[in-house]
């Protein structure tokens, strides 16, 4: 019998760079890392209410899931595209997939070790994700203005 699976994925997103193989508390901190970078790149485009979830120990799926609103189809393409740019220039690494960002309202970046939700309020009220998640342990983000404008 032969296996169905046929693609080799990578499990994390692709460095720009060539990498070397990590430990686990190396790519734990990479991952927390990755995700800190993100919701400051969120926070830098005003996204509202950003919920950063460690996920590691209640899924496979991924380390974490950042999760953020946007308040407009406009400003969520925006977030996206800012969460990009910064990872790229900071962390040498683009999202091994993105979906949404042809309607806008719901965007998700997988970085694989990271999930990217950038959510209009509606979709966000609706879908519930972190009451999905209500086991992952909630990471604060004491840097972060969460969304409010910051003073000048």
């Amino acid at each position: 019998m032969t296996d169905y699976f046929q693609g080799n994925f990578p499990l994390q997103s692709v460095p720009l760079t060539k990498s070397v193989v990590k430990n686990h508390a190396q790519t734990e901190e990479s991952s927390k890392k990755l995700a800190a970078t993100i919701a400051e790149a969120a926070s830098d485009r005003k996204a509202g209410e950003i919920v950063l979830l460690r996920v590691a120990d209640v899924s496979y799926l991924a380390d974490y899931f950042v999760m953020m609103t946007g308040y407009s189809r406009v400003q969520v393409r925006a977030i996206a595209q800012a969460i990009e740019g910064k990872v790229e220039t900071e962390l040498q690494r683009h999202p091994l997939r993105t979906e949404g960002k042809a309607e806008g309202s719901w965007i998700l970046q997988d970085y694989g070790d990271v999930i990217v939700h950038i959510m209009m309020p509606k979709e966000r009220e609706f879908y519930n994700l972190e009451a999905f998640w209500i086991h992952a342990e909630r990471i604060s983000l004491p840097e972060s203005d969460q969304g409010e404008s910051k003073p000048t």
